[in-house]
């Protein structure tokens, strides 16, 4: 028998390392938590006989042994008080307490108000202290033992489906290469059902997909009013501003926009946009960290597009829940779009919706398309929280590479830049462990 430890991030690596080291017959005989990550004990060729009963815990058992005594001397003592009172009062202390042969059920009587009430209070049995440390130790067990029955779960129901129904697999390695997440592939699945015709199948599902994506009837600039660009740093805010600007400026002219900036953190942005305004001939107002917005916008609100530049804080700076308040406050009125990336990580983009979400968002806008190697991770956030995708852009050219969102050439760029190699058998084993996270969610 072939016993080795191994070591890794979270359970998932470690059960990769079991895989790949031992194979899929090995059996995990122990697992906990450690500073890093956690431990995976696995065995080959292992003997369900040859386990060795757990050897006891002293200190739980003394505990217990500790808490017993206790209720023993809490329920003589109040015994002794009962008997001493009539035992009227005591009943209801023992509530939910069997009866006994030598605690016979005596009614109160209800001419002795005064004996009653001259009875002392029982003390309540004092609950021991309990083992923070136990307690935590067993908290971390548990949680490394339900991560690794949703990655066992996972791989057994992956597997399955490979068996029994193996042009549904094919559909979901198609959609896990486009970058989809687990719930949006499952959902489109079950508006294919049990198509016999895999290109068929196939159509229908981005169909579907292309169906999903929401976008605005009205073109924001076309709409006019006051138009925040929200987002993390790095997204392509400013850049996205200056081309919404130059698309005005060229069909309706510079008379009628103006430009205000709310980041006074990142050096030169203040300047970037000045020069933009100085081209354009568009007037640019600079709002200080914590001068009021609506004082600000007042000289400008007259204009017919007002667009917004915000500062790309992090979640935890204190700035960025002023910014948000701002942009939210009554007399604004603003339409804040939140500008993702493509190209950045799934984890990426759904934190910044959650940080920015609060200011109300009207929809996003997608940059970086020319530069994005799958953009099945956006969309399924845009889907997923039915964020309205407002305008496009795939190129650093102001305003040539701002585009309006067409649905179906959407998903077709999605097909035409996922992954080229198939998912592997691990990928898609942990996408059907993460649908096990939500039991709504799971795959069929």
């Amino acid at each position: 028998m072939q016993v080795k430890r191994f070591f890794a991030a979270d359970m998932r690596q470690a059960m990769k390392l079991v895989r790949d080291e031992l194979g899929a017959d090995a059996a995990i005989i122990g697992n906990r938590r450690i500073a890093g990550g956690v431990e995976l004990t696995a065995a080959l060729d292992y003997a369900l006989s040859a386990l060795t009963p757990r050897e006891p815990n002293r200190e739980l058992e003394s505990e217990l042994r500790k808490t017993q005594s206790r209720i023993v001397s809490a329920q003589a003592e109040l015994s002794n008080r009962g008997a001493d009172s009539g035992g009227s009062n005591n009943r209801q202390l023992f509530a939910g307490l069997p009866l006994t042969a030598a605690e016979p059920l005596i009614e109160p009587h209800f001419d002795e108000p005064a004996r009653a009430a001259a009875a002392p209070a029982p003390a309540q049995p004092v609950a021991p202290a309990v083992d923070q440390q136990l307690f935590d130790s067993m908290r971390q067990e548990l949680s490394g033992l339900r991560e690794l029955l949703e990655v066992q779960l996972g791989s057994l129901a992956w597997s399955q489906l490979q068996g029994s129904r193996p042009e549904q697999a094919n559909l979901w390695r198609r959609l896990q290469r486009i970058g989809l997440s687990g719930p949006l592939a499952r959902t489109l699945l079950e508006q294919v059902g049990d198509y016999s015709e895999p290109r068929q199948a196939w159509r229908l599902l981005l169909a579907h997909l292309a169906r999903m994506i929401d976008t605005p009837e009205v073109e924001p600039l076309e709409e006019g009013g006051v138009i925040a660009m929200v987002g993390p740093a790095g997204m392509g805010k400013t850049t996205t501003l200056a081309k919404l600007a130059a698309r005005y400026v060229l069909k309706y002219g510079a008379h009628n926009i103006a430009l205000v900036s709310m980041d006074g953190f990142r050096i030169g942005a203040q300047e970037q946009l000045k020069t933009l305004g100085r081209i354009l001939n568009v007037p640019v107002t600079h709002v200080d960290p914590g001068q009021s917005l609506a004082q600000a916008l007042e000289p400008v609100l007259r204009k017919r597009v007002v667009l917004i530049d915000t500062a790309g804080l992090q979640a935890s700076d204190p700035a960025l829940k002023l910014q948000l308040e701002s942009l939210a406050g009554r007399g604004i009125h603003a339409r804040n779009y939140l500008v993702l990336a493509t190209t950045s990580q799934k984890q990426v983009l759904t934190a910044a919706y959650h940080s920015y979400k609060r200011c109300g968002l009207a929809g996003c806008i997608l940059t970086k398309l020319d530069e994005t190697a799958s953009l099945g991770e956006v969309l399924s956030l845009a889907i997923d929280h039915q964020l309205p995708v407002a305008y496009l852009t795939d190129g650093p050219r102001i305003p040539d590479d701002l585009h309006l969102p067409r649905k179906h050439q959407l998903v077709s760029r999605a097909v035409s830049v996922q992954i080229p190699q198939e998912p592997s058998e691990e990928a898609m084993a942990d996408m059907f462990a993460d649908l096990y996270h939500n039991p709504g969610k799971r795959a069929s």
